[in-house]
């Protein structure tokens, strides 16, 4: 008897866990960042690891965005300026203007890509119920650019979508 008191105890407790988990606030989907004074958000699933901006060693004769490399856990990843990638900052890069927040963020393994992103700061992780999905304006956009979101602030975030980023021929096309 005591064995079955146990038994119907441990299923009330498990059921009782498993509508507070259906209750809670949705998981965060994005990873949201600062980069050139843009708001960006990366869908979770792209991202890796987050290191801080350190270390790196300049390649020659390799385009002004590619800042070089770095041993992150110790693999070595090329490290790419993603606001000067994607034509937010046209100025060349000093490091230590961007001060203690900038941050490498490594593409997950999975894209198959040894590459890091810096980001001038980290802004935290988002949600879909914390971001109002902006309607798409015409035009041609890259493939990696995502959809446009605003948050409750009014802050708009692009999403960029780190595996298709990846893949793209402009960012692969390292050499000067």
């Amino acid at each position: 008897m005591p064995k079955r008191e146990a038994l119907r105890e441990l299923q009330a407790r498990l059921a009782e866990r498993l509508q507070g988990a259906r209750s809670e606030a949705p998981m965060a989907s994005w990873l949201a960042v600062y980069s050139g004074g843009q708001g960006l958000v990366f869908p979770l699933r792209g991202a890796g690891e987050i290191f801080t901006a350190v270390g790196m060693l300049p390649v020659s004769h390799t385009r002004s965005w590619f800042l070089g490399v770095a041993n992150l856990r110790g693999g070595l990843h090329g490290v790419v300026d993603l606001a000067a990638f994607l034509g937010l900052r046209s100025f060349p890069l000093d490091l230590e203007a961007l001060g203690d927040q900038a941050r490498l963020l490594a593409l997950n393994p999975a894209s198959g890509s040894h590459c890091a992103l810096l980001v001038d700061r980290l802004a935290g992780l988002r949600s879909a119920a914390q971001l109002s999905r902006l309607p798409d304006l015409p035009g041609d956009r890259p493939a990696f650019a995502g959809g446009v979101y605003t948050d409750a602030h009014g802050e708009v975030w692009q999403e960029i979508d780190l595996a298709a980023l990846a893949r793209q021929e402009q960012f692969l096309s390292i050499a000067a």
